[in-house]
C-alpha cells in the first residue's frame, strides 16, 4: 500500500505510523549494525535509524556509503525520542535513493570563511543556521502583512523602474529604458502617497536600492522594504502607528519561531521588552544625551551609526527620535509649524546597537513649498510633475514610514551583519550568486 508522504515538521501528528519523508542526507553516522541518517526536508531534519534486520543487507550497505545532500526517499515509523531536539525519530524499514552527489559537497563541518560561504551562498542556504534565519524573515514579512492587511491598509505595489531620485541622487542605479535614463527605485513611497490620497491607507512591500558605496555591516545594495502610508495622518499618528506595527512584528516572532531563535542562541528575553509605549525623544534631546556621554556631536550633525548605538543603549525597548534637522531630510519632509529648521520626521532605533530600523515621518503637502523644495534640492521638475499633481488636486495631510526587513531580521536574529538576512545578498563587491 501507499504510505502517507508528511514533511518533517508535521511527524508528530503521526507518532506511531508508517510514512515516508523525502529530503536530503544532511549527516550520516554508523554504529556499525544500526545507521543514524539525518534527513533534511526544508521544514526540518529528523534522525532516521536504519538497523541492519530492518532491512535488506544490500540497502544496509548501500546508506552506509551515501554522501552528503543524497536526494531519498525515506519510509518508516514515527516513534517518540525525547533525546531529539524534534522530539521524534524514524525507524527505518525502506530506502529509495534518488539522486547522489557527483562530487564531494564544498561546505564541510569545518570552519569556512565568509567570502566562502558567500561564494557558495547557494549551497550554505541548507545550513540549520541559515534555515532558522529565513525562517524568521519569513515570519517577519507575513507579520507585516498580517497586521497591515487588519488595519485597513490596501497592498500598493509600485512601480521598480522610476525616472527620478527620491531619495537623493548619489544613490541611483542608472539603467537603459529605451534609450531614456531610468533609476531603480530607491523607495515605493512617492507612489504610495499617490495611493494614500486614492484609498486613504495602502503599503507598498518590495525591493528597493541604493548604490551606496557603503562596506557596513548594516548596508545591502538590495533590499526589501514594507511602506504604509495614511491619508489626513500627522506626524503623531504616524508614530503611534510604526510603534504599534513593531511590536506586533516583534511579538509575532517570538511566538511562532522560537525554536528558530534557539537556533541562533538569541536572549529573547531582550526582544520580551519589546513592547509600547517607547521612548519618544526629540533630535536636540538626543544630541544632549550624546553630549552627556561624551560624543563631540552639535546640533545639526546627522546621527551615524555610533551615535545611534549610544543612544539606544539608553533605554531597554525602541526609542523613537523625532524632529530631525530639516536640511538633513528628504525634499518631502514637512518643517514642524513650530520650528521651520525642523523636519516632522521620526526614526525608530532597535536596542542592542542596530540602529535605525523604521523611518518616516509627515510629507509636505502644501504645493508651493514642495515646488520650493524641489528646486533647492536641485531635482529635475518634468520627473516630480505627477508628484506635484497629488497636491493641485485634494490636497490634505498624510504621513508613512518605511521599515527595513533585513535590519529588522538582523534585530531579532541579533546577528551582526545583514549579508545572512536575505537569500542572496547584494553588496558593494558582490554580484554573484
Amino acid at each position: 500500500m501507499g504510505w502517507p508522504v508528511v514533511r518533517v515538521e508535521h511527524v508528530e501528528t503521526c507518532l506511531g505510523q508508517t510514512v515516508v519523508v523525502r529530503g536530503w542526507l544532511a549527516q550520516r553516522r554508523s554504529s556499525g549494525k544500526v545507521h543514524f541518517l539525518q534527513v533534511r526536508d526544508g521544514s526540518g531534519t529528523i534522525q532516521c535509524v536504519m538497523g541492519a534486520r530492518d532491512v535488506a543487507p544490500e540497502l544496509f550497505a548501500l546508506a552506509d556509503h551515501l554522501p552528503q545532500e543524497s536526494a531519498v526517499e525515506v519510509v518508516g515509523v514515527v516513534r517518540s525520542d525525547p533525546r531529539s531536539p524534534l522530539g521524534f525519530e524514524l525507524g527505518v524499514t525502506g530506502l529509495r535513493v534518488i539522486s547522489t552527489p557527483t562530487a564531494e559537497f564544498p561546505i564541510s563541518p569545518k570552519e569556512h570563511g565568509t567570502a566562502f560561504l558567500l561564494e557558495h551562498r547557494h549551497l550554505w542556504l541548507r545550513s540549520a543556521r541559515q534555515h532558522a534565519i529565513l525562517r524568521i524573515r519569513a515570519e517577519v514579512i507575513r507579520a507585516c502583512r498580517e497586521y497591515l492587511d487588519s488595519h485597513g491598509f490596501l497592498a500598493f505595489d509600485a512601480p521598480i523602474l522610476t525616472p527620478a531620485a527620491c531619495e537623493g541622487t548619489t544613490t541611483l542605479f542608472p539603467v537603459d529604458y529605451f534609450g531614456e535614463q531610468a533609476f531603480l527605485t530607491q523607495s515605493g513611497q512617492l507612489y504610495g502617497e499617490a495611493g494614500a490620497l486614492a484609498f486613504g491607507k495602502i503599503y507598498v512591500f518590495g525591493p528597493t536600492f541604493r548604490a551606496e558605496k557603503s562596506k557596513t555591516r548594516r548596508h545591502l545594495t538590495e533590499f526589501w522594504m514594507v511602506e504604509p502610508e495614511m491619508a489626513f495622518a500627522d506626524l503623531e499618528a504616524d508614530m503611534d502607528l510604526a510603534e504599534d506595527f513593531l511590536e506586533h512584528v516583534v511579538q509575532s516572532v517570538l511566538r511562532t519561531r522560537r525554536r528558530e531563535l534557539a537556533v541562533l542562541g538569541r536572549d529573547t528575553a531582550l526582544l520580551e521588552r519589546v513592547r509600547k509605549p517607547f521612548p519618544r525623544i526629540a533630535y536636540a534631546e538626543a544630541i544632549s544625551l550624546l553630549q552627556d556621554r561624551g560624543l563631540g556631536v552639535q546640533f545639526g550633525d546627522d546621527l551615524g551609526g555610533d551615535e545611534e548605538t549610544v543612544l539606544s543603549a539608553a533605554f531597554d525597548r525602541p526609542v523613537m527620535v523625532h524632529r530631525y534637522p530639516l536640511a538633513l531630510k528628504a525634499f518631502y519632509m514637512k518643517a514642524d509649524p513650530q520650528d521651520p529648521r525642523l523636519a516632522l520626521c521620526v526614526d525608530v532605533l532597535a536596542p542592542e546597537g542596530y540602529g535605525e530600523v523604521i523611518g518616516g515621518g509627515q510629507r509636505e503637502d502644501d504645493l508651493v513649498t514642495l515646488e520650493a523644495r524641489i528646486a533647492e534640492h536641485g531635482l529635475p521638475r518634468d520627473a516630480f510633475e505627477w508628484y506635484l499633481d497629488l497636491r493641485r488636486f485634494g490636497s490634505a495631510p498624510h504621513a508613512g514610514f518605511g521599515m527595513g526587513i533585513e535590519r529588522c531580521v538582523a534585530w531579532l536574529c541579533g546577528i551582526h551583519h545583514v549579508r545572512e538576512t536575505i537569500p542572496f545578498p547584494r553588496l558593494l563587491e558582490r554580484l554573484r550568486p
